[in-house]
């Protein structure tokens, strides 16, 4: 086994935990792992699956020691790739002072901030994952899509062995984009579902959809591209806004689970609409979405998840 490790210093505060909870939402996440202190998941490294494990030392200052492991040697290029992925994903760019200075004098989400001290707002490892999720996860339970999540990587998804144990990757776009639509519905996806994922990889594929270009654009451009690609709306393209783009200014407005946390933050009579949602968290611009995992946290770790 071949390996290879990079070491990524970050600012204080940081904690990997609370920043792997906020990207995996659930225990039974089977692409984003959490054991023994320790986040992993398997990527493609030189073209091949290999496993990525991330570790926060602690001993001179907040670092992150990255890990690639594969059965056959790890190019620079692909040591490199990781440690700019991990980057990405776990926020290490973001700067959180301002909101901090934001949050202690604010008596509704001071003790939350407070609390959660620490997590950095993570992305998923591509925007085409991000929309993924989005689509499973629409109108359903929470706990649902991410069974169906599990269920697309461990059939589509590159993989390798651990120790007896079989890991997968999350599928990219070339792995789903020629998948017949039976397959993708034979794992509990609704025929709808089923076709905006088989239709979105293979756009991907053909360049039909260009994801990279959401990079460049503002918000309101980038939600009206997403809302052209089939299966994504409103919510969706909100939720790959900030969730996929790293848009911290968005807090997805029809999220019926931020709806049920703000209800509970504000001690409301009933679910605040999408206009009273952005009312609500205006005074936390340009941190709306910075609250919102701090919010998902709340309910995660109320729910004894961690």
């Amino acid at each position: 086994m071949a390996r290879t490790t990079i070491a990524l210093p970050t600012h204080r505060p940081f904690r990997l935990d609370l920043t792997v909870w906020a990207l995996r939402r659930r225990r039974k996440n089977t692409v984003d792992r959490w054991d023994n202190n320790q986040y992993s998941r398997v990527i493609v490294a030189d073209g091949r699956p290999a496993r990525l494990i991330v570790v926060q030392e602690t001993s001179a200052g907040p670092t992150l020691t990255v890990t690639v492991e594969s059965a056959e040697p790890i190019s620079e290029q692909a040591r490199n790739e990781a440690g700019l992925l991990v980057h990405r994903m776990f926020g290490l760019d973001v700067d959180l002072r301002r909101f901090y200075e934001l949050a202690g004098d604010d008596p509704v989400i001071g003790p939350l901030v407070q609390r959660f001290r620490g997590m950095r707002p993570p992305r998923f490892a591509t925007v085409f994952e991000g929309l993924i999720n989005a689509i499973a996860c629409q109108q359903v339970t929470l706990d649902l899509g991410i069974t169906l999540l599990n269920r697309l990587s461990q059939r589509f998804g590159p993989h390798l062995v651990d120790q007896g144990a079989v890991l997968h990757a999350f599928p990219a776009a070339d792995d789903l984009a020629t998948v017949p639509e039976d397959s993708i519905r034979d794992l509990g996806f609704s025929r709808q579902k089923t076709r905006a994922i088989q239709q979105l990889a293979a756009h991907v594929v053909d360049a039909m959809v260009d994801l990279n270009k959401l990079e460049e654009m503002n918000n309101d451009q980038a939600v009206s591209e997403l809302l052209r690609i089939h299966g994504i709306g409103r919510w969706s393209a909100e939720y790959v806004l900030l969730r996929g783009l790293g848009r911290l200014d968005t807090f997805p407005g029809d999220d019926v689970g931020a709806q049920n946390n703000l209800q509970r933050l504000f001690r409301l009579a009933g679910k605040p609409t999408y206009d009273g949602i952005r009312r609500l968290t205006s005074p936390w611009h340009p941190y709306e979405g910075l609250v919102y995992f701090h919010l998902l946290l709340d309910k995660l770790h109320v729910n004894g998840a961690f």
